[in-house]
């Protein structure tokens, strides 16, 4: 059971706020359920960390591309997709095909997950999951953050329905599954836009693999704050994906860095929507013309908020490096050829830290 108010002091020596969120799996929302009136000094933000009113601009000519995709065969169509992966590295996607309700069972399903007991979500824990495929945690790299940040999180690597079947959670593995299968031909058609921006003329097998071999969903919970102010959902970054399709729900909270300044841009909820993001592996891949760009999450002093992403990536054994077709004019290459399951151990062994990662692939 627990801890209450009643039995603890947050500042207390004799309760460990990291131990009783992270090892014995409360996560911040066993924490937000105690219902706690201040931030544990756990999770105080250095200032530099924070987002403040000064940083941010709030202006709609300024929001990043909301591209219709009721008529994918026009050419239009794949301009303005490519433009956004090369000026903003973030668009929103209307008009997809994917039903509503897909992402209404999907946002049910993860707060569904995150209200199951703690004993319950620990089970699929890094100590105590059967498979690496399956992960619940809190933060990002608890080991390695200065301070950690207030979001728990169910990651699901994808090898195939019999083994989701098998080891996903019940509480949202049959809505986690339909929203990444809906998605598959959304993912397709974006990928083949913007390799038409690059000179690629066919998307064959190998090619497949390397761009978008391997999925991972995750079911993101950011519990209600008490002092929203001094932390941060997630910490300034860009993804190491090819893709990321990110689901909000209409909570808001999540901001990108506006490319060239220092400014962050807020993203807007829209009913029916998708978020589109440029990760780092098709920054490497495209020789740096489509823009894997910082992003963060704030925290929420009203509500709780949840978000699923899906990262499209290569898969773990495949080379990432500039696409020949990139090169062919003549073009030097910005990045290295690296191995890609190297790529995301860098990243993973290390606190957020803005595009510090891509650094790992620079010749």
């Amino acid at each position: 059971m627990a801890p209450t108010l009643a039995t603890i002091s947050i500042n207390s020596n004799t309760w460990d706020v990291k131990i009783f969120v992270v090892n014995e799996g409360h996560g911040v929302k066993g924490l937000a359920d105690m219902g706690i009136q201040t931030l544990p000094k756990q999770y105080i933000q250095p200032l530099e960390e924070r987002i403040t009113s000064s940083d941010v601009v709030v202006d709609e000519e300024q929001c990043i591309p909301v591209i219709d995709l009721s008529n994918w065969n026009d050419t239009k169509v794949d301009n303005m997709i490519c433009n956004a992966a090369e000026k903003w590295g973030f668009f929103q996607i209307v008009n997809h095909g994917i039903p509503i309700k897909v992402f209404e069972n999907v946002k049910d399903a993860t707060h569904r997950f995150f209200a199951l007991s703690a004993q319950e979500k620990n089970k699929y824990s890094k100590d105590y999951s059967c498979t690496n495929n399956v992960r619940f945690g809190t933060s990002f790299t608890p080991q390695a953050e200065r301070a950690l940040e207030w979001k728990d999180y169910l990651s699901l690597f994808y090898v195939s329905d019999e083994e989701a079947s098998a080891l996903w959670p019940p509480a949202c593995r049959d809505e986690a599954l339909e929203f990444m299968k809906k998605t598959e031909l959304v993912i397709k058609r974006l990928m083949e836009s913007l390799m038409k921006g690059l000179n690629v003329k066919e998307i064959d097998e190998d090619r497949e693999s390397l761009l978008m071999g391997s999925k991972r969903i995750n079911l993101n919970y950011y519990p209600k704050c008490p002092n929203p102010e001094l932390t941060v959902g997630v910490g300034r970054h860009s993804d190491v994906s090819t893709l990321t399709i990110l689901l909000q729900d209409n909570i808001g909270g999540l901001y990108v860095k506006k490319l060239g300044n220092e400014t962050w841009l807020p993203v807007p909820p829209i009913s029916g929507a998708l978020v589109i993001n440029i990760g780092d592996a098709l920054q490497i891949l495209s020789n740096g013309r489509y823009k894997s760009i910082e992003h963060r999450v704030i925290a929420n002093g009203s509500n709780n908020r949840v978000s699923v992403p899906i990262f499209v990536n290569p898969k773990p054994n495949d080379v990432i490096g500039p696409l020949q077709e990139v090169l062919e004019s003549g073009e030097k290459a910005v990045y290295k050829q690296v191995l890609y399951s190297d790529y995301v151990k860098h990243f993973f062994r290390k606190a957020h830290d803005g595009k510090d990662t891509v650094d790992f692939a620079k010749r």
